[in-house]
């Protein structure tokens, strides 16, 4: 025992150096230039330690630090980013599908903040809020005509989940008071799906978030049961997200073992993305609908498609957003948004627009351009591609190098209100009147028990455009005798935000729908034995 005592010391030593030697052979990547040696500091390190215990006069050093950071990154990709702290949590919870809160949706109307939709069985729900009702408080504080925010009102209705809240609201200029507990609030993915005739089904994606498939498979699942043999899936202003649920919902679509995308960079191996399991929808017509915001995941999801000639895509050209970032968390809380790879199609094709690493600015206006140059209009060419063609496996010609161009072009919308009548849709006028003749006319109005009954057969009457006219003209707005074409926009326009005031999304977009010029070719596009163009029999 003796001996012993006299040689633990020095076995314990042993092996702490026997352990440090491991861990540094594991992970040499952890900053030290040798063992027990520090590696050297790089000189912008050396600057902000210089400042921060040399300068003459108080410096805000994360801000400082920050703004060096994203200097440095200027001078990369565009879509290699630094988030601050305080922007992560609101930006992870939309990847993430879900937040913690009260599950009400709201809306300022003269300084007071009004409920104009409630989560079914949600917190709120539960609790007994009810669409009309006035926030007066939360909590203890006063939220009603001193000048409340979204931002702010969003921070006292927000926090842990099972935590409550006590509200106090205004309903028939009553005082009620309720006790919330806040619950997960689900992000949705899916915008809107339903049936748009027997067979044909509609289904709108707006992200990738880690509950986009699940809720893709719902979708699906319950169009389905109503007939599904053909399916117009929307990803028009879907500006990407995970990269993984377009991939699953690629091979929801496609059979066998088919590459769907495949990714590779200077430290990143190529890693391939193919399909594993049967697919819920794969066969049947399907039309892809896009424009010049769909981008990153979503092209992923286009791309394959239209390589494997599995569906046809319409629209404009897609944003042109080929690069993978991979998110690093810091050690204040922020997060560094990193570019590691490029993602090819399935043939092959890199469809990242070309950029400048040192003018950003350059690159976000692209898409000004796209309108300036009237290709919004007129749509692409061949002479105007700017990357090299391919050849798909059904032998349709597609290309590379700066977006997705779809095979059936629809031009922009040019039917937009007129500039004069703006100030409706700026000052938030219109969506004031919608929530105010709804709540004065909900008997009516709730007569109408689905979005597809509202949308056959309601009718912008003269007495809900009789309501705009006068509202407008409290406000100086002069809509009496506007010419017919902004008239019936105008009436479009105030049957879907009363459509969304009654079923959310779902409602808006079935009115919306109904008039856009990219449905019907779709559905015309439907008709059609072999909807692709150009496309060799397989």
């Amino acid at each position: 025992m003796k001996k012993l005592q006299v040689w633990l010391p020095l076995l314990f030593a042993m092996v702490m150096v026997f352990g440090m030697l491991i861990g540094y052979r594991l992970y040499p990547e952890i900053g030290t230039a040798g063992f027990f040696k520090t590696a050297k500091r790089v000189p912008v390190q050396q600057v902000i330690d210089l400042v921060n215990q040399k300068y003459v006069d108080p410096v805000n050093m994360d801000s400082l630090s920050d703004e060096a950071i994203e200097g440095m990154l200027a001078h990369l990709d565009p879509h290699s980013v630094f988030i601050p702290a305080t922007d992560l949590g609101e930006i992870n919870e939309d990847l993430e599908g879900n937040f913690e809160g009260i599950g009400v949706e709201f809306q300022i109307f003269d300084d007071t903040v009004n409920v104009t939709s409630v989560l079914a069985n949600g917190p709120s729900d539960k609790a007994g809020l009810a669409v009309g009702d006035k926030f007066i408080k939360v909590n203890d504080s006063v939220v009603a005509g001193n000048g409340i925010t979204s931002e702010r009102i969003k921070k006292f209705l927000r926090g842990p989940g099972a935590s409550n809240v006590t509200a106090t609201v205004m309903r028939n200029n009553v005082l009620k008071q309720f006790t919330i507990s806040r619950g997960s609030i689900p992000l949705l993915s899916i915008d809107a799906f339903y049936m748009v005739d027997k067979e044909t089904g509609y289904i709108r994606i707006n992200k990738f978030s880690e509950t986009t498939h699940s809720e893709f498979v719902n979708a699906v699942t319950k169009l389905q049961q109503q007939g599904l043999k053909k399916l117009i899936l929307d990803l028009r202003d879907n500006g990407g997200g995970i990269l993984q649920e377009a991939v699953d919902i690629a091979d929801d679509f496609l059979d066998e073992d088919k590459l769907i995308v495949y990714t590779q960079g200077l430290h990143s191996q190529k890693t391939e993305y193919r399909c594993m399991r049967d697919g819920l929808f794969e066969k049947g017509k399907l039309i892809v609908l896009v424009d010049e915001r769909t981008a990153s995941a979503s092209e992923i999801l286009v791309g394959a498609l239209q390589d494997w000639d599995r569906a046809t895509i319409i629209g404009r050209r897609t944003f042109g957003k080929g690069l993978v970032q991979e998110q690093y968390p810091l050690s204040d809380g922020s997060a560094l948004r990193l570019t590691i790879a490029r993602y090819y199609t399935p043939i092959g094709r890199s469809i990242q627009k070309p950029y400048n690493k040192d003018d950003h600015e350059a690159y976000n206006e692209e898409l000004l351009k796209r309108f300036h140059d009237g290709e919004v209009l007129h749509g692409d060419t061949t002479t105007n591609h700017l990357g090299i063609a391919y050849k798909t496996k059904g032998g349709r010609t597609v290309y590379g190098g700066g977006g997705i161009t779809p095979d059936i072009f629809v031009p922009f919308d040019t039917n937009t209100i007129s500039k004069s009548l703006t100030s409706l849709y700026v000052t938030g006028m219109l969506t004031r009147f919608v929530y105010l003749y709804y709540m004065q006319n909900q008997s009516t109005l709730n007569q109408y028990k689905t979005p597809e009954d509202f949308v056959s057969n309601f009718n912008s009457n003269d007495n809900l455009w009789g309501s705009l006219v006068n509202y407008a003209a409290k406000d100086t707005i002069n809509i009496k005798n506007i010419p017919a074409g902004d008239k019936t926009i105008l009436q479009q326009q105030t049957k879907a935000l009363l459509a969304r005031q009654m079923w959310q999304l779902q409602g808006y977009f079935q009115v919306v729908n109904s008039f856009d010029p990219a449905i019907k070719k779709a559905l015309e596009v439907m008709t059609k034995e072999d909807p692709l163009p150009m496309a060799k029999k397989r």
